[in-house]
C-alpha cells in the first residue's frame, strides 16, 4: 500500500478559529435579520444556517435556541429606539418615525409588538414581552400630557400593536404607507420614517 505523503502547513487551509466563530456569528445574524424580516419569528432555523452558509450546527453553536437568535437580532431594533428616545431634542413624534420604520421593515419586529394579550396572542415568547416592554418604556417617557395615548395605562402599546397590525403589502413604500394612515387615523402625529441616526 502506498502511503500519500504529508499535507505541508502551506496547502493545509489555515483555521481561523476565534476570527472564523466571529465571521460566522456576523453572518447568522445578518441573515436572521434577513428571513425574520421577510418570514416573522417563526421562520425555520435551517433556513438562517443556509442563507448565513453554514451547517446548523454552526448556528446551534452560537445560539442554543430559537429566543436566542431572535432576541441577537430585534435587540437592535429595540435599541435604536432606545437610543431615539434618549437623544438630545427627542420628541414623540420623532421616535414613532424610527418605530415606524422598523415596523415596515421587520415581520419579526411587528411579531414583538403584538404581545400584548388584549391582540389575543396567546403564546408570547419571554424574550418578546421584554423587547416589547423596553418599547414601551422608551415611548412613554416622550408623552406629553393630554396626548392621545396618554390616556389610559396600556392605551400606547395598544395602539402601537394596532398599527403593527395595519403594516401589510408587497413592498416597503406600500406598508409604510399603511402604517402612516393608521397613524392618522388615530390622531397621532408621526416625524420622518427613518432609522435612528439618519
Amino acid at each position: 500500500m502506498t502511503q500519500r505523503p504529508p499535507v505541508s502547513d502551506e496547502r493545509r487551509p489555515a483555521n481561523d478559529g476565534p476570527r472564523a466563530a466571529a465571521r460566522n456569528r456576523t453572518a447568522l445574524i445578518a441573515a436572521a435579520r434577513e428571513i425574520y424580516a421577510e418570514q416573522g419569528l417563526d421562520a425555520p432555523l435551517s433556513a438562517i444556517a443556509r442563507r448565513a452558509g453554514v451547517g446548523q450546527g454552526v448556528l446551534y453553536r452560537h445560539f442554543p435556541d430559537r429566543a436566542a437568535v431572535a432576541l441577537a437580532v430585534l435587540d437592535e431594533n429595540v435599541r435604536q429606539i432606545e437610543q431615539a428616545a434618549a437623544a438630545d431634542g427627542a420628541d414623540l413624534a420623532g421616535v414613532l418615525g424610527v418605530l415606524t420604520w422598523h415596523q415596515t421593515e421587520s415581520a419579526a419586529f411587528v411579531g414583538i409588538l403584538h404581545t400584548d394579550g388584549a391582540v389575543g396572542h396567546q403564546r408570547v415568547p419571554a424574550y418578546a414581552s421584554g423587547l416589547s416592554e423596553r418599547v414601551g418604556g422608551a415611548l412613554r417617557g416622550l408623552l406629553p400630557d393630554g396626548h392621545p395615548l396618554a390616556g389610559r395605562p396600556g392605551d400606547l402599546m395598544l395602539a402601537v400593536a394596532m398599527v403593527s397590525g395595519a403594516v401589510t403589502g408587497p413592498t416597503r413604500e406600500e406598508r409604510e404607507r399603511r402604517a402612516l394612515a393608521a397613524w392618522r387615523l388615530l390622531g397621532v402625529e408621526v416625524g420622518p420614517v427613518r432609522p435612528f441616526g439618519e
